[in-house]
């Protein structure tokens, strides 16, 4: 019976890594299901990753939609972005990525959760002028391949009622003033989208499910934002 029993438990343990070897390695695609086209990195946070968005809400897939409206062959953006994550946490995210890894177009947009957090400005400057930096590289070390999206004030969200949301505006101007200038010293373009993420204060259709992040609706006026600069490093 004990040798019945070994027989099948080693059965069964074979079966599983089969399986598991089958998810881990699947099937190379053919030819014809590779994309081709120009290639986009998008790096970020929640804002980037479209927390309480479906996935072809989010701006950079709809920045691509809208570039392939005009003839321009952009492959799927590749993400690398996580809700809650600071500069601290994008740099080692971006440690997944090989550095010879290239791309036509690199987007960064990074802050709000220094901010939330209360990590301090000089942190942050040192932090967002490595990630500047991480950006240019990835984008072959042509500067005029990258652009950044500032930091959306979240205030203007009802999750910030009762918050001293005055504040929480006057924090996020100064974050934004810290990149826009790293961004100037290295010819980067900054795209400044703060005062249009400040109308969802007006507009409950401007702010997701969750109450405290933004809807596909104001991820399509962050793209009307970018779209000029974009189809121009395209």
């Amino acid at each position: 019976m004990k040798m019945l029993q070994l027989v099948i438990a080693i059965l069964l343990f074979s079966s599983a890594c089969s399986e598991q070897g089958e998810m881990e390695n699947p099937v190379p695609p053919t030819p014809q299901e590779i994309e081709t086209g120009l290639s986009y990195l998008a790096l970020g946070d929640s804002y980037t990753i479209g927390q309480n968005v479906t996935a072809d809400q989010r701006w950079p897939v709809l920045l691509v939609k809208d570039l392939k409206s005009i003839g321009k062959a952009v492959k799927t953006p590749d993400i690398i972005a996580t809700t809650g994550w600071t500069t601290g946490d994008l740099l080692n995210g971006v440690k997944s990525l090989p550095a010879s890894k290239k791309y036509d177009m690199v987007s960064l947009l990074i802050g709000v959760n220094n901010q939330y957090q209360g990590r301090s400005l000089d942190q942050y400057r040192i932090e967002f002028r490595e990630l500047l930096g991480k950006s240019v590289g990835f984008a072959g070390g042509n500067a005029s391949k990258v652009f950044v999206l500032s930091t959306p004030d979240w205030g203007v969200t009802p999750y910030a009622g009762g918050s001293n949301t005055a504040l929480i505006a006057q924090e996020i101007d100064r974050f934004n003033v810290v990149a826009k200038e790293e961004c100037n010293k290295l010819n980067i373009r900054f795209i400044d989208i703060t005062p249009t993420s400040r109308k969802a204060l007006n507009d409950p259709t401007m702010v997701a499910s969750d109450g405290l992040h933004f809807s596909g609706k104001m991820h399509q006026l962050w793209v009307d934002l970018a779209f000029p600069v974009a189809k121009t490093i395209l």
